[in-house]
């Protein structure tokens, strides 16, 4: 009598347990079937494709859309033009993606049709440019065109080589913000900001920024709005703000920018970097503030509107994160050249002059203090000597014209030299500084900087408008004494932050997020140049003294860049 129900209740879990391997079976079908079905196609290749016109039979229309970037389409030459593509059915279009040969369309608009006949826009006049171009757009449509208005090249027509359409996906929210124009209650446009106008928080451009007006904009209301080109889905807004934020402001979108609701409010807004999850539609947002975080007025660097729709411009691209530990090498110098030979000229340009901080040398593009030694190192070399009305000088030298990078790790083994108010380091500065643009708003990395007073500690800190000099955001690290022995600094850099590392250990790490939301705009997405030195004194290593030994050498045995 015990054993029946024993099996009983076996057959009871064996049903069970069938019964859920059956659901999750169902389950796993259903998502697999659900993923394929939201992910984005190509389905445009091969279809039907015609145009206005064919240049000659070698361009038709069909080779935009065979899927070969060999073969092209082009138009005779005349403005107005249009190339068309059958999808075969009516679907949910979710992207444009466009391949330019030089005769591109300087305004055009993708057009949706069911029936072929009848065409609406999908987006606002766009521009084109030469290679790749993509656009998101939303709609059901059979029938999609591009509406060909004017030409790059008025000698010519208009030349694709690739015309894609694509459907399905999970419709990510994008920028619909960038390069949008922009309007304001006031600008600021004066010595202190010059100029800070609308269009700068819309430019993604994180070193410059919209403010409003000194004279008039110090009050509230303040409010900057953007038009996004055409009616959007808006699910997010970044705002980067600079110290004059808003402690109390609405997010606010409006069809025709004369009557706004409310899509966001607070009245407890904390200045630095605000990621704002919001719902609503329309074609113009707006950040309307109503109570300042001081006495000054508001300002942003970056007025960031995600989502779907609109007439969305494609952003510029950045370069792809490297994979660490990066092993291609795309920049090195081993000093291997003979004694007594100055720093490669293909490689390394001197950088003469009267320095800053207070130093008291002067850099020179003398061999004597820079030049090899014959035993694979560099060495920079600050000696007793009047040059130019200073009693020092030394070396500076730099990549800026031969070698720029963005991300990857940058490393050098240096051996530091000893003594009160020397100041050996290792560094990189933002290249647009060398177009015009002002320290620090090009951003400044150092990677290595030692004070000869104490060579048991170092230091790695990064510069940039609301960061910077002693405000700098950094480490101070302590170590063994680095004067007794070459030593190898690093940074591993990418778009989410800059590790630096001292032979092999991190010291510090620098992330993008953290410092957005707690110091200021990151300034590091774009290329840099490497930077070697040695100065003599100044604010940060202090005075020389008797003790301080001349000629004092810093020691460089490589500089290498992997990607």
């Amino acid at each position: 009598m015990s054993s029946a129900p024993v099996r009983s209740s076996g057959r009871i879990r064996m049903a069970a347990l069938c019964a859920s391997l059956l659901a999750l079976l169902a389950a796993y079908l259903v998502a697999s079937v659900s993923d394929a079905a939201a992910a984005e196609v190509v389905v445009s290749q091969g279809k039907p494709t015609t145009a206005s016109s064919d240049e000659w039979a070698g361009t038709p229309a069909s080779a935009a859309t065979d899927g070969n970037t060999g073969t092209r389409w082009s138009s005779q030459f005349s403005a107005s033009q249009w190339i068309k593509v059958d999808l075969g059915s009516a679907m949910a279009v979710s992207r444009v993606d466009l391949n330019w040969e030089a005769a591109y369309a300087t305004a055009f608009t993708v057009q949706f049709s069911t029936d072929g006949t009848t065409f609406t826009n999908a987006t606002s006049a766009l521009r084109g440019n030469v290679g790749a171009q993509t656009i998101p757009v939303t709609g059901t449509a059979r029938y999609v065109r591009l509406n060909l208005t004017e030409r790059a090249l008025p000698m010519y027509g208009y030349s694709l080589w690739e015309f894609q359409v694509y459907a399905g996906g999970s419709s990510d929210p994008v920028l619909l913000s960038y390069d949008k124009p922009g309007l304001a209650s006031s600008e600021q446009n004066d010595v202190n900001c010059n100029p800070c106008t609308a269009a700068k928080a819309f430019d993604l451009d994180p070193a410059t920024r919209w403010a409003t007006s000194s004279t008039t904009g110090w009050v509230d209301p303040g409010w900057i709005s953007v038009d996004l080109g055409a009616t959007a889905q808006i699910s997010r807004v970044e705002l980067q703000w600079d110290p004059a934020y808003a402690t109390a402001y609405k997010i606010q979108v409006s069809p025709d920018a004369k009557t706004w609701t409310d899509i966001y409010s607070t009245t407890t807004g904390k200045g630095f970097k605000e990621v704002l999850t919001v719902s609503g539609s329309g074609r113009y947002v707006r950040m309307y503030g109503t109570a300042r975080s001081g006495p000054y007025g508001y300002s942003l660097y970056d007025f960031n509107v995600y989502g779907t729709g609109g007439a969305p411009n494609t952003p510029p691209t950045r370069p792809a994160d490297p994979v660490f530990p990066a092993t291609r090498l795309v920049f090195q110098d081993e000093f291997n050249d003979p004694a007594g030979t100055r720093p490669n000229p293909a490689k390394w340009t001197y950088d003469p002059g009267y320095p800053q901080n207070g130093e008291i040398q002067y850099y020179t593009e003398d061999s004597n203090n820079a030049q090899t030694n014959g035993q694979g190192q560099l060495v920079i070399e600050a000696r007793r000597e009047t040059v130019n009305g200073r009693d020092y000088t030394s070396a500076r030298m730099n990549t800026g014209t031969k070698f720029h990078v963005q991300y990857g790790r940058v490393e050098a083994r240096i051996k530091v030299p000893k003594g009160n108010g020397l100041w050996p380091a290792f560094w990189m500065m933002g290249a647009d500084f060398l177009t015009g643009r002002p320290w620090p708003y090009n951003g400044e990395v150092d990677i290595m900087e030692v004070l000869g007073r104490n060579t048991s500690e170092a230091y790695s800190t990064l510069h940039a408008p609301q960061y910077n000099g002693a405000g700098g955001y950094g480490q101070k690290y302590a170590t063994v004494d680095l004067s007794q022995d070459f030593h190898v600094w690093a940074a591993e850099w990418d778009s989410k932050g800059i590790k630096f590392l001292l032979d092999g250990n991190q010291v510090f790490y620098a992330s993008k997020a953290t410092v957005e939301a707690t110091r200021g705009p990151w300034i590091f997405d774009h290329p840099f140049y490497i930077i070697l030195n040695l100065a003599v004194g100044g604010d940060f290593p202090g005075p020389i003294d008797a003790s301080t030994p001349f000629p004092a050498r810093m020691l460089v045995d490589y500089v290498r860049v992997y990607q």
